[in-house]
C-alpha cells in the first residue's frame, strides 16, 4: 500500500513542476452591507480570492482573457491548485494556460477564507443561497477585479451548480460555461435525502446547542460520513481498498482528512445553501455555449436518472457529454481530474466564439 502510494506521488512530480510559476495573488474583496436573499444583511462581507496571470484588454477596455473558476461544497479556490488540476491545465502550452489567461479563484460566501459562520455568528450568520454566493462572484469580479467580461465560468460540483446560475443570471457576460458535476434542476430524491441527513445529523445532535457548541459536535463525524457516502466511487475504491484491512484504513483516513479543521456550522451552511436551487424555469434563456459534463459513476448525479438527456435539449447552445466509467474516472471527483475530461474542454474553447469581436 505504501509503495502504491509513493508510486502514485511520484507520478504528479511532473505535473506540480510544471506548475511552479506564475505564483497565485490573493486578495480579499469586501462588500459593505451585503444584503442576501432572506433579507438578512452583513456589514462587511468579506470574500477571498487568487489571482493568476494578467488581465489583458481589447481597444475599447474589455477584458478578454478572464476564466473564472468555482470550487465545490466545503471546498475553497485552493483546491483548484493541486497538481491534478492546476499540474494539467494551468501550465504552459495547456487549456488554461495561466501565461494567456487570467485566472479567477474566489473563495465562496461560507467557505475557505471568506466570511463563514465560525468567524463567530455561528448560527446568526446569514442563511445563504447559491443566488447570494453568485451575486457576491459577480461584484468580486466586476467592482473588485475591474473585470466586465468572462472568457469562460467552469465550476465544478457546487461551482458548476453556480455556473448554470452564472449563466441565467448574467446572460452574456460570459463567452461559454462548463459545469462538471452538475444538474440543472432542483435537488430532489436521493441527492435531496443525503443533503437532510447531514443536516440533521448535524440540528439534532444536542452538543450542536444551536450552533453556540465550544467543541465540535459528534453530529460532524457523522455528516462527513454521509458525505464519503456521496462522493463514493465503487470501482475506484475497489481498487484502492481491495480488502476488509485497506478499505477499513482507507476509511479512517478519509475521515481524518476531511474532519481536520472542518467545523459544523459551516458544513451545515455549505450544505443547506443548496435548498432552492433550480435553474431548470429558464433554461431556454441561455444564450452562451455550454458544455455540460457528467461522470457515470457519479453517485451524486447517477445518469440512469436521465435528468440530463431531458433538460440539456432545452438549452439553446448547450451539449452533454457523460463520460464513462473508467480505469481514470474517480465518481463525483473526476470534476477534478481533468485529465479525463480536458479533450472536450479543448475542443469548446477551441470553437467557441469570443463576443465582441
Amino acid at each position: 500500500m505504501k509503495t502504491a502510494l509513493l508510486a502514485a506521488l511520484a507520478s504528479l512530480l511532473p505535473l506540480a513542476t510544471a506548475w511552479a510559476q506564475p505564483e497565485p495573488v490573493p486578495g480579499d474583496f469586501h462588500i459593505r452591507n451585503f444584503r442576501f436573499a432572506s433579507g438578512e444583511t452583513l456589514p462587511d462581507l468579506v470574500l477571498h480570492y487568487r489571482t493568476i496571470g494578467t488581465p489583458r484588454r481589447d481597444a475599447s477596455g474589455t477584458v478578454r482573457n478572464a476564466v473564472l473558476l468555482l470550487h465545490g461544497t466545503t471546498g475553497s479556490g485552493k483546491g483548484f491548485l493541486s497538481p491534478n488540476f492546476a499540474g494539467t491545465l494551468f501550465g504552459p502550452g495547456q487549456l488554461l494556460d495561466a501565461s494567456r489567461y487570467y485566472l479567477i479563484l474566489p473563495d465562496g460566501i461560507g467557505h475557505g477564507e471568506s466570511s463563514r459562520p465560525s468567524q463567530g455568528l455561528h448560527a446568526r450568520f446569514p442563511r445563504y443561497t447559491y443566488d447570494d454566493m453568485v451575486a457576491a462572484q459577480h461584484a468580486l469580479v466586476t467592482s473588485g477585479l475591474g473585470v466586465d467580461h468572462l472568457r469562460l465560468v467552469l465550476g465544478t460540483s457546487m461551482g458548476a451548480m453556480h455556473a448554470w446560475v452564472w449563466a441565467e443570471r448574467y446572460p452574456g457576460f460570459a463567452d461559454g460555461l462548463v459545469p462538471l458535476a452538475a444538474v440543472p434542476a432542483a435537488i430532489a430524491g436521493r441527492n435531496r435525502v443525503l443533503r437532510r441527513m447531514i443536516s440533521e445529523d448535524i440540528r439534532e445532535d444536542p452538543e450542536w446547542k444551536n450552533g453556540d457548541y465550544t467543541s465540535q459536535p459528534r453530529g460532524l463525524r457523522a455528516a462527513v460520513q454521509i458525505l464519503l457516502v456521496m462522493i463514493s466511487a465503487p470501482v475506484q475504491w475497489q481498487t484502492l481498498a481491495p480488502t476488509r484491512d485497506a478499505a477499513d484504513r482507507l476509511l479512517s483516513d478519509q475521515m481524518a482528512a476531511r474532519l481536520s479543521g472542518a467545523d459544523a456550522n459551516d458544513f451545515l451552511y455549505a450544505f443547506e445553501a443548496s435548498r432552492e436551487y433550480d435553474p431548470s424555469p429558464g433554461l431556454e434563456k441561455i444564450d452562451s455555449p455550454v458544455l455540460a459534463i457528467n461522470f457515470a459513476d457519479d453517485t451524486i448525479n447517477p445518469p440512469e436518472l436521465g435528468l440530463m438527456e431531458k433538460l440539456m435539449p432545452r438549452v439553446p447552445r448547450g451539449r452533454y457529454v457523460l463520460i464513462p466509467i473508467g480505469r481514470e474516472t474517480r465518481g463525483h471527483g473526476t470534476h477534478s481530474w481533468p485529465a479525463v475530461w480536458g479533450e472536450h474542454l479543448k475542443k469548446f474553447l477551441e470553437d467557441l466564439p469570443d463576443r465582441g469581436r
